[in-house]
């Protein structure tokens, strides 16, 4: 179909919003939605279906923008087609509490898929997304009934090319043959330090052919609209592998800047603006003007994805009578809520039961729940036998013309790409059907921190499977003994970092992750055996801290996680054997959840009048908060068998009585000695 004026119009409009929105708020990106807004109108005008009245309907062709700091395309793409973005929040843009902030937030903006702006992040995410609409397509469509076929489509530039995380997902879906996923390359040769000459000179395309990547290029794409479309529509038609589109285009399209990186990170001065309103038929004295028949033309389109959303509310009408079971968990995946029942499959146990590493009892509960949990989808970074991931049953999510596994398959295989792994179990958590849980060595979910920390900041229930998770592995030495990696996610917002000591806290960690929507959670599991312990359940570990040992008269409170619980109520016996001192023994896996409960229930834990020595093979960082005194581990730790590591740094009953003793005699002459949980801004929190 030729392209008119009213097509020309539409796209200027889209350039003069970003221009004035970056203008007035003094802030932001322009040069990318100057040069992106003409494929930018192809693609949600004639090919993207969706309806801005229900932004979640789950069919909805999914858009990433990857380059988050050109966000202005976005929202005035979302305000345009009628999205609840109004006029005052394009004019709000990067103020404090609004809905237009600085780089795209799925939980703040209505039609904003993934939060993106660290750059390849969201390309990841796209992979994800695309990961979950074939997953979630081959288990719900039936004949006559092709309710998910959605496509996802992203836009990336030469920043999110240059990243690691980028190249780890672009691998993984030309491995996954991806063929509903096209993504779309703003190749304008300008990054922040000027032209990418100076940095960046591979040849992109033939990359991505290498990876498996059906590739185009369109080399006018500020102008030539027909092969923007024509590329497109080709793009579509690739069903066995993904797409991309070199578009190569011109920052700044319009401005005096244009091709240049002045135009990349600053607005236009005042007096480039008017000249670019002039160029584009615009009043150079009027800003955020919106001609009508622009309006006209995408609430047109709106309503045709209203209407496709209402013939598909009939299909599945339709589909749940004659797919009874299957139409009834669709429906409650798109709840987010877990079938009724579920968590009575958790493990428990006795005190008589042998000890086993944590991260076998992780792989005890993946056995015992995945039956009941459909859209809990496992996987690991290459670690699958360490990690212990996968229940003996699944099947691999795989191309069928692989013969590797299948499209319904629940276990993942990602290859050694952990950074890349959680970027796209990001993505699979937004697609709103699936609930994805991933496994790499606790000291390489650092590999994978720009990717937990969106996790946490955009409220995804992504599931970070982290195993061995101290000094306690042993013989690999300092490389792989993870010393400040708690400390650091224990630092991050939103999220719930476990690290339990026994079966029964592994199935609380499990239960916490699973019922927590909108909150990620990292398990850190051992490679060494634990003990079953005598004062653990279910019910007490869910609330993050409790009371392990109790002991009348105790003189001294012991705080611990993970494997050091055990050890800590060695020393119990040892400071009483030895010592005549009576100690009491508080097992803290998961300080946020703990953190939550009220303050008399957290002073029953930790209670006044005794001084609390806090016990963990990692840095000490963060643990004053529930301890008067730190024993830790602030170096890097040591090659060996396990024992003797912990032996060579003290991790032994003797070595915590030793402490125990040291903190008591210092403490005796505190009067009245407070509980670290009493602080007083606990009274404002």
């Amino acid at each position: 179909m030729p392209y008119g004026d009213l097509d020309q119009l539409a796209i200027n409009t889209i350039r003069i919003l970003a221009v004035d929105a970056t203008a007035k708020s003094n802030s932001g990106h322009p040069g990318a939605p100057m040069g992106m807004a003409p494929v930018s109108h192809i693609l949600f005008n004639k090919f993207m279906t969706f309806n801005p009245k229900n932004p979640d309907w789950l069919n909805r062709d999914r858009f990433v923008l990857s380059n988050g700091h050109g966000c202005m395309l976005q929202y005035a793409l979302l305000h345009l087609f009628g999205y609840a973005l109004s006029m005052d929040d394009i004019k709000n843009f990067r103020q404090v509490d609004s809905i237009t902030p600085g780089h795209p937030e799925a939980h703040d903006t209505p039609g904003v898929e993934v939060t993106t702006g660290p750059l390849g992040q969201g390309f990841a995410n796209a992979v994800g997304l695309a990961i979950a609409q074939a997953h979630s397509a081959a288990v719900f469509n039936k004949p006559g009934y092709d309710l998910i076929n959605n496509h996802t489509y992203v836009f990336f530039g030469d920043g999110c090319a240059m990243e690691g995380i980028a190249s780890e997902a672009a691998s993984t879906a030309g491995h996954l043959q991806l063929g509903n996923l096209i993504a779309i390359y703003d190749d304008n040769h300008i990054s922040i330090d000027g032209d990418t000459a100076v940095a960046f000179t591979e040849d992109v395309m033939k990359r991505f052919e290498a990876y498996g990547w059906h590739t185009q290029w369109v080399e006018q794409g500020d102008t030539d609209l027909d092969a923007i479309e024509a590329a497109i529509e080709k793009a579509r038609q690739v069903k066995d592998k993904p797409s991309v589109i070199k578009l190569t285009t011109t920052i700044g399209y319009g401005s005096e800047l244009q091709g240049t990186h002045g135009v990349h990170g600053n607005p236009l001065k005042s007096n480039d603006i008017k000249g670019v309103k002039q160029k584009f038929g615009f009043d150079p004295e009027k800003s955020f003007v919106v001609p009508q028949e622009v309006y006209d033309m995408y609430h047109k389109h709106a309503d045709e994805g209203a209407a496709a959303e209402e013939e598909w509310n009939k299909l599945f009408a339709k589909y749940k009578e004659e797919h009874k079971e299957l139409g009834a968990d669709l429906a409650r995946r798109l709840t987010r809520d877990l079938p009724e029942g579920w968590q009575e499959k958790l493990p428990t146990y006795k005190p008589s039961d042998p000890a086993i590493a944590s991260r076998k009892l992780s792989e005890s509960v993946l056995e015992a729940i995945h039956d009941v949990l459909p859209e809990l989808i496992s996987g690991s970074a290459d670690l699958t036998g360490s990690n212990n991931t996968r229940w003996k049953k699944a099947v691999d999510f795989q191309p069928p013309s692989t013969g590797l596994g299948s499209w319904e398959g629940r276990y993942m295989r990602y290859g050694v790409r952990e950074h890349g792994m959680a970027g796209i179990m990001n993505g699979m958590s937004a697609y709103g059907t699936i609930i994805p849980a991933g496994g790499t060595f606790l000291n390489f979910v650092s590999y994978a921190a720009g990717s937990v920390r969106l996790s946490a900041l955009s409220h995804q229930r992504v599931i970070y499977i982290a195993t061995h998770d101290s000094i306690g592995l042993g013989e690999d030495g300092p490389t792989h003994q993870p010393i400040e990696t708690l400390a650091h996610f224990r630092a991050l917002p939103n999220i719930m970092v476990w690290r339990p000591a026994d079966g029964n806290e592994t199935s609380a960690a499990y239960y916490m992750a699973l019922t927590s929507k909108e909150t990620p959670s990292i398990i850190a599991l051992t490679r060494q055996n634990l003990p079953q312990l005598e004062g653990s359940t279910l019910g007490d570990a869910i609330k993050g801290g409790y009371t392990a040992l109790e002991n009348e008269g105790a003189q001294i409170t012991l705080v611990s996680t993970g494997s050091e619980v055990s050890i800590a109520l060695e020393a119990v016996k040892y400071l009483k054997e030895k010592k005549n001192i009576t100690a009491r023994v508080v097992s803290l896996p998961c300080w946020e959840v703990f953190d939550a409960q009220p303050k008399e229930y957290k002073l029953k834990v930790i209670p006044d009048g005794i001084p609390s020595l806090s016990v963990e093979v990692m840095s000490t960082m963060g643990w004053e908060k529930y301890s008067h005194e730190q024993f830790g581990l602030n170096r890097f730790g040591a090659s060996g068998p396990y024992k003797e590591v912990y032996a060579k740094f003290e991790f032994t009953p003797e070595g915590i009585a030793k402490r125990a003793v040291a903190t008591i005699d210092y403490y005796k002459e505190v009067k009245p000695l407070r509980s670290p949980i009493n602080r007083a801004f606990l009274q404002l929190i």
